[in-house]
């Protein structure tokens, strides 16, 4: 039973690869987005300023949301701590390096994920974490047995470790 939940730990993030998946769960019902509005330059602060300066002369031609996310975007940057920024880096050298198939198909399989319900993507969320805290020749070896597995015998695995819908 426990190799069956390994396996399906691995085979979770095999599936999920490099996508960081969000701190906290989604709501259990999406409201209507409204539309956004725009963001004054002037609004940021001088430290997101800096960070965008590159977008100054063309900011209010931007997008309303396209500004939002990247006045969001900034401002976590600037949160962040030097470790973080670095893993940040990293993941953003590692998503720019991937082919376009493969961007394509993470970002398909974020939507499968954000489109579950929020009990079953917190759940996925704590087996990634527990496969994530196992050792590394072990998350290596799982992922060796994931590859070497039919989809048939994956389906099987995920069948019998996945609780029945209500």
């Amino acid at each position: 039973m426990m190799v069956r939940c390994a396996v399906l730990c691995a085979g979770l993030f095999v599936a999920s690869a490099n996508i960081s998946l969000a701190q906290s769960p989604a709501p259990a019902e999406a409201a209507p987005v409204p539309p956004t509005a725009p963001r004054p330059w002037n609004s940021l602060s001088p430290e997101q300023q800096q960070m965008l300066h590159n977008y100054q002369g063309k900011w209010d031609s931007l997008p309303a949301d396209r500004q939002q996310s990247l006045a969001k975007g900034s401002q976590r940057w600037l949160t962040m701590t030097p470790e973080q920024r670095a893993s940040a880096q990293q993941r953003f050298s590692q998503w720019r390096a991937m082919p376009p198939e493969q961007r394509q198909a993470l970002r398909q399989r974020w939507q499968q994920f954000k489109s579950l319900p929020p009990e079953e993507q917190q759940r996925v969320r704590e087996n990634f974490r527990r496969f994530r805290q196992m050792p590394a020749e072990r998350r290596m070896e799982l992922r060796r047995q994931w590859r070497q597995m039919s989809p048939e015998q994956r389906r099987s695995v995920i069948q019998r470790r996945t609780p029945p819908r209500r």
